[in-house]
């Protein structure tokens, strides 16, 4: 049996300032913006070939905006993916190569909110 990780909320202060970084900034596509009332908004977003999205919500989670800390991404090149995230207005660490050998290269960058990011070159995985 296959056990597969779908879906982390990403608790936030603000839904749009959220989506708009991940969708416009990071590059995530949006799969579910939807409304249910007032009180319960779901904005499901997955990054460009992952089978793993993220949630951001409204009325959902109780989590503290910003107390998710170092969620990794995996790629298989880190300076292509920093480029990217800078030409969209990231603010990205330098590349990181703690032990490159086997799968330390990496680069940081944290939301609006604080919630931080590591994206992980890990060229014989992806």
């Amino acid at each position: 049996m296959d056990w597969k990780l779908e879906l982390v909320p990403i608790p936030v202060a603000d839904v749009d300032r959220a989506k708009a970084f991940y969708a416009d900034q990071v590059g995530f596509t949006v799969d579910h913006d939807h409304n249910i009332n007032d009180e319960l908004r779901i904005v499901q977003l997955t990054p460009p070939g992952s089978g793993c999205s993220i949630l951001l919500s409204k009325g959902v989670i109780d989590t503290k905006p910003g107390s998710i800390q170092n969620v990794h991404i995996v790629v298989n090149d880190i300076e292509t993916a920093r480029a990217s995230l800078i030409e969209r207005g990231v603010d990205v660490s330098e590349v990181k190569k703690m032990s490159p050998e086997d799968g330390g290269t990496f680069v940081f960058f944290s939301d609006p909110d604080g919630n931080s990011w590591a994206v992980q070159e890990m060229r014989n995985r992806v």
